[in-house]
This record gives structure tokens, C-alpha cells and sequence, in this order.
């Protein structure tokens, strides 16, 4: 086994945690991230607004993904079952 087969299974466990929190608590972290983002804003008085409105929106879609748990798009209905046959 390599060193990323080692490392990717001890962070198994810890993915898993991270997605589970994510998933239960995904409004009061979007709700932190756009609290530090009007901070920065304001700190910077709007000078990087487009960078930060960019990185805000990067950062919600990443934890819309770890708290998604099969994996798809956040709000997207799942596939249909295959016909029987």
C-alpha cells in the first residue's frame, strides 16, 4: 500500500464526520461565511468585493458538497431506477 493509499484511508473516518457536520449544520455555516465576508468587505471598504463575493459562493458550494451524501448536485432530484426487465 503507498502513502496515499495509507493517508486517504485514515481520512476516511474523518470525511465522513466533516460531511456529516456539514450536512446538519450547513445554514450556520453559510451564515459564518457571509458574516466574515461583509467583515473583510468592510475592512477593505469594497475594494475586493468581486474577489470575495467569488470566494464566498466557492466556499458554500464546497460545503453544499460535503454535506450532500450521495454525492450529486446539492437540490438535484436522484436518477431514476432502471427499468425492470
Amino acid at each position: 500500500m503507498g502513502l496515499l493509499d495509507n493517508l486517504k484511508a485514515k481520512l476516511g473516518p474523518a470525511k465522513d464526520k466533516v460531511g456529516d457536520l456539514a450536512q446538519q449544520h450547513g445554514g450556520k455555516i453559510g451564515q459564518g461565511l457571509d458574516k466574515a465576508a461583509r467583515t473583510v468587505d468592510e475592512k477593505t471598504k469594497g475594494k475586493y468585493s468581486d474577489k470575495i463575493d467569488s470566494g464566498t459562493r466557492k466556499a458554500k458550494e464546497a460545503v453544499d458538497k460535503l454535506g450532500n451524501k450521495d454525492g450529486g448536485t446539492p437540490g438535484a432530484t436522484p436518477p431514476p431506477p432502471p427499468p425492470a426487465s
